[in-house]
């Protein structure tokens, strides 16, 4: 499987490539009002609008300093939703017994990590995209 590695705050996190349709720089997003909190707005992607998400809401994840340099576009079964990261790290390939479940918490968090991978010096938390992305509005 291969995966794109990418940080949010201090952590890296990651998700399978086949979802992935495109890796962007930060564009202008468009607010939404009365948006669900993590629904950060739209983007204009080469005539496409798309809805842009803040993962750090959905993980409650807290960084004092955020870079917000890439927007991930995810594509889950035809439909196209961008994901706000800080920095994109590389794109590797893994086993799939390479994944370990963990779990960390009783909190919903859990139902959007699907492992952890043990990548040398450091761990990276797969994510469940498809969970992550089934936003109640």
């Amino acid at each position: 499987m291969q995966i794109v590695v990418f940080q949010l705050g201090e952590e890296k996190y990651a998700i399978e490539t086949s979802k992935v349709q495109g890796i962007e720089k930060m564009a202008n997003i468009t607010k939404v009002p009365r948006a669900h909190q993590s629904i950060k707005g739209l983007i204009n992607l080469r005539g496409s609008i798309i809805s842009v998400i803040d993962p750090y809401e959905i993980l409650g994840i807290s960084a004092k300093e955020r870079l917000s340099e890439n927007i991930i576009i995810i594509d889950i079964e035809s439909e196209i939703l961008g994901i706000i990261v800080d920095k994109v790290a590389e794109v590797v390939e893994i086993e799939n017994h390479h994944i370990k479940n963990v779990s960390i918490s009783k909190g919903s968090e859990d139902l959007y990590i699907k492992g952890t991978i043990n990548m040398g010096d450091h761990l990276v938390t797969l994510i469940n995209i498809e969970a992550l992305l089934n936003i109640e509005v």
